[in-house]
């Protein structure tokens, strides 16, 4: 595999970092790539993806324009094992630059890092992100699972969580999924312009951002933003994301009578100035690894309410408050309407960056280790 020189005052090509995952659009594994490449010193270290969909993602262009690469299979489009694996293996053959492969993905998983493994890839690490599984498929997804780590000889999870979740007692490390804190500061000027292009005006704006999907729970946060109007009738809720839910979703509004109090936004790259916009930020997943949205939203200096899906990792201030989803809707809407008036953008983002969720330190630390382990490769 590829060899970087030492020699003092010769030109160096970066490391290259194969990062693999199912796509990168808007979510928050590709939330963390993307901070944490925004952050390295790209002449030194570069990241490169390959990726499960042919088609064009959220953030292609930026990756093109910071001098990564992206490769696409077509496993999720045309699922075809036998295929995929002589794709792997040409593809590893040909691509004999990377020392270093970083695998998000444990649905395929096990045969990206089998085929790294039998390529000679010297780093072949697993991260976990979810502490838990749902949706269709759990069987064979149970399976991916147990398969997943076989492989690799690196270990990494997004909270303690994922970690045992996925791993079990073997040791592994927790990798921050931390975000750029000044970029989220609370701006009145910025919340005055977005809340009237929005058509928000005087309202009490509740929040949600993610994929909408079974996972994120969205229809749930419907029954219990129908609650909220009863106690707040000025109430308004934004919700950002695109995914296979959104017809559902705003069938369900339409039948609660409650579609003309809901902004339902595409994924947008301009989310810091969208929290601005927001009074309280929701989370009612049935899981999350950890949530970096909820990070996000403190350190926005908002009142985060979660799930017990969401990890605990998440809890990174005063502002955090949790409750179940055996809870009823109208029980929610209750603790939901108490948090108008609270935000405190100071608390949010030190209670952040205690945590360790700033991504300044957490960038120079991975690329330290990047760069350590192509060194000793």
């Amino acid at each position: 595999m590829a060899k970087y020189s030492n020699i003092s005052g010769c030109e160096k090509e970066p490391v290259r970092v194969l990062h693999v995952l199912q796509r990168m659009e808007a979510g928050g594994t590709q939330a963390l790539l993307m901070n944490l490449y925004r952050n390295i010193d790209r002449s030194k270290l570069q990241f490169d993806f390959l990726v499960e969909y042919t088609e064009k993602q959220f953030y292609d262009d930026e990756i093109e324009s910071l001098g990564g690469r992206i490769y696409r299979s077509s496993i999720r489009e045309d699922f075809n094992l036998p295929r995929f694996n002589r794709f792997l293996k040409t593809f590893f053959e040909e691509h004999d630059e990377y020392d270093i492969v970083h695998c998000h993905t444990y649905s395929i998983g096990y045969f990206v890092l089998k085929a790294a493994d039998n390529a000679g890839v010297s780093i072949r690490i697993a991260h976990s992100h979810n502490n838990r599984m749902g949706g269709h498929g759990l069987f064979l997804k149970a399976i991916m699972r147990s398969l997943f780590s076989i492989h690799a000889n690196q270990f990494m999870a997004c909270s303690d969580e994922a970690g045992r979740f996925l791993f079990g007692n073997r040791d592994f490390t927790v990798v921050k999924n931390a975000i750029d804190v000044d970029k989220f500061a609370f701006d009145k000027s910025i919340r005055a312009d977005v809340r009237r292009d929005l058509g928000l005006d005087s309202a009490f704006v509740v929040g949600n951002v993610g994929r909408l999907h079974q996972q994120k729970n969205q229809t749930f946060l419907l029954d219990i933003f129908n609650e909220v109007l009863d106690i707040s009738p000025n109430s308004k809720l934004l919700l950002v994301g695109n995914g296979p839910l959104r017809e559902s979703i705003l069938s369900k509004a339409d039948n609660l009578g409650i579609s003309d109090r809901i902004v339902l936004l595409s994924n947008r790259s301009d989310m810091d100035r969208l929290y601005q916009a927001m009074d309280v930020f929701v989370l009612p997943s049935l899981f999350e690894g950890l949530g970096i949205v909820a990070i996000e939203a403190q350190s926005s200096g908002l009142p985060t309410i979660c799930s017990n899906g969401v990890a605990e990792d998440a809890n990174v201030s005063a502002l955090f408050s949790r409750m179940s989803l055996s809870d009823s809707p109208k029980a929610w809407a209750n603790l939901i309407v108490r948090m108008d008036g609270i935000r405190d953008s100071l608390a949010g983002a030190n209670g952040v960056i205690a945590h360790g969720f700033d991504i300044k330190d957490n960038a120079e630390n991975m690329q330290a280790w990047y760069l350590s382990k192509a060194r000793n490769a």
